[in-house]
């Protein structure tokens, strides 16, 4: 990674925010017009990390970890309290004009066509805004009607487009000017398993021909387990993971499903793992639906052998498999710890 091209660079960045308490009722309302008390939030809080060029990345934590504010930093939308960011070497609130130039932004629940436009004639605007040569905008658009598939609607009206629709339309609309970073927030949100597989395909082509560096800010964990081999992960402000997620799984991985077919579905009341292992309140999930029964489980409370020894002990099964830990399953967890199980990982890559 050392010898690669680092496209951002960012270092203990840092954004406050000023919040006026205010007390109930009309004496409080008072108060806060004439004496107001301020408390300061710290949305974000000394966060670094790089990105080398051509590498996708899943940005990822919880509701209000501060994903949204790192971003909108990074794109120049805000400006750092302290710390500094630089994308190819430029400063994104300084010479916003050359900055946005080389930058794509996608926010899923918003979008930058124009409503009543006919989606070609969005695109010829676009072309002019970023003074896009026809030579290249000629490239550039059949690249993206192979890529995107947006020939069956190219001609309607944005507002008559479906999500799904809009969706790519605006990913071609962010990508029309060939910036050298795209930032995606929730660019599968609401969208069915076709169209999602669609985008993802579309992503990794984006990035494979083009080298394209990509930020992805998601809660689909399907998106980061597809797309990503690296994720940042942060929880209230401060970040609590950056590596391939190969080595998150690798450390935290610890839960494993137990999947298997009972003979006989009435000797289920024989299993009794949580009286027979001592097993944490977060560490045991059992479930049955007929003669299936799944048994998730921590490992490192109990080894894989062993409850596969107890279970073929005690019952007879028609089949029987282990599976690993899922993406999903191990931020669950990580979140349920509020980061403090991976505070000590954390690294600058």
């Amino acid at each position: 990674m050392e010898n690669k091209e680092i496209m951002i660079e960012v270092h203990d960045l840092r954004k406050d925010f000023k919040k006026t308490i205010k007390e109930p009722g009309l004496k409080g309302s008072f108060k806060a017009l004439f004496k107001p008390k301020h408390e300061i939030i710290s949305a974000v809080d000394g966060i670094s990390f790089q990105v080398p060029k051509g590498e996708i990345i899943g940005f990822i934590g919880p509701n209000g970890a501060g994903k949204s504010t790192v971003i909108k930093m990074l794109t120049g939308i805000l400006t750092p309290t302290s710390g500094e960011c630089r994308i190819g070497g430029k400063i994104p609130t300084q010479n916003r004009k050359e900055y946005v130039k080389e930058i794509g932004v996608v926010f899923g629940q918003r979008t930058q066509l124009w409503w009543d436009l006919a989606l070609r004639e969005t695109y010829m605007v676009l072309k002019e805004i970023y003074e896009i040569p026809d030579e290249d905008y000629e490239k550039r658009m059949k690249f993206l009607n192979e890529v995107l598939e947006l020939d069956d609607f190219i001609t309607s009206p944005v507002r008559t487009l479906s999500l799904g629709q809009r969706m790519r339309a605006d990913i071609a609309a962010s990508l029309l000017h060939n910036p050298k970073v795209l930032f995606l927030d929730e660019p599968t949100i609401g969208l069915d398993v076709v169209v999602k597989d669609s985008i993802r395909k579309a992503i990794q082509k984006i990035n494979q021909e083009n080298g394209t560096t990509v930020i992805l800010t998601t809660h689909d964990l399907e998106d980061i387990e597809l797309l990503c081999e690296r994720i940042v992960m942060i929880d209230k402000g401060k970040k609590v993971f950056d590596g391939p997620l190969s080595e998150l799984k690798m450390r935290f991985g610890q839960m494993r499903e137990l999947h298997f077919e009972l003979k006989d579905a009435d000797s289920f009341e024989i299993l009794k793992y949580s009286e027979d292992f001592s097993f944490g309140e977060e560490d045991l999930t059992v479930d049955k639906n007929g003669s299936e029964v799944n048994v998730r489980f921590n490992s490192d409370t109990v080894s894989v052998e062993q409850m596969l020894s107890y279970t073929l002990s005690k019952v007879h099964v028609k089949d029987i498999n282990v599976k690993d830990a899922d993406i999903e399953e191990i931020i669950r967890r990580l979140y349920l710890g509020g980061g403090n199980l991976i505070e000590e990982t954390s690294q600058t890559v």
